[in-house]
């Protein structure tokens, strides 16, 4: 029975891993959390950043940050914010697999193949393609971080594209914002 619940708590506490990042401040040393930060430039300009993990996609990594810009701007007494410069980059890495019937069945250096010898060079073939081909499971995980730089200000928002009021940003971003679960 004790080691029913071990099993069980640990199931749920990789279950609780395996969320897309939600909205939340970044905390500094904890890399792969990720999360919202910035910094102010000059009185009305600000740096502001969100970083997502390998299940927070691309679209929503951009909603958090324009969201904070808003957020930001609102809790300094603007009304509106320019988009000045803003960037998202995809960080990607590959992670191979081996299929698991593959290896318990015959271990990871053997398996049911031949070799011969052909136009120069030796070359292999097996019943599921070659031993290292099609028994081998690569996965590419994405992970994306957005900047973007921003100059807020008061009264009626500019006519310019890369203005935006920040009380309708909210106002509409706001459904789509997942705060992080409770402890």
């Amino acid at each position: 029975m004790k080691r029913l619940l071990i099993i069980g708590a640990a199931a749920l506490a990789l279950s609780a891993c395996a969320t897309a990042t939600p909205y939340q401040p970044a905390q500094p040393g904890h890399s792969q959390a990720g999360g919202y930060s910035e910094y102010r430039v000059e009185s009305d300009r600000w740096r502001v950043h969100f970083a997502g993990n390998s299940l927070t996609s691309r679209e929503t990594v951009e909603t958090y940050l324009l969201f904070r810009a808003a957020e930001l701007t609102v809790q300094n007494g603007y009304d509106w914010f320019s988009v000045v410069n803003r960037q998202t980059e995809r960080d990607t890495r590959y992670v191979g697999t081996p299929d698991p019937w593959y290896s318990s069945r015959f271990g990871p250096y053997w398996g049911p193949h031949w070799r011969y010898y052909r136009r120069g060079a030796w070359s292999t073939w097996g019943p599921w393609g070659s031993p290292w081909g099609s028994d081998f499971d690569v996965r590419e995980i994405d992970r994306y971080e957005a900047d973007a730089e921003i100059v807020m200000g008061r009264g009626r928002k500019p006519a310019d594209p890369s203005a935006f009021d920040a009380r309708e940003v909210m106002t509409n971003l706001g459904p789509r914002i997942v705060a992080p679960a409770p402890r």
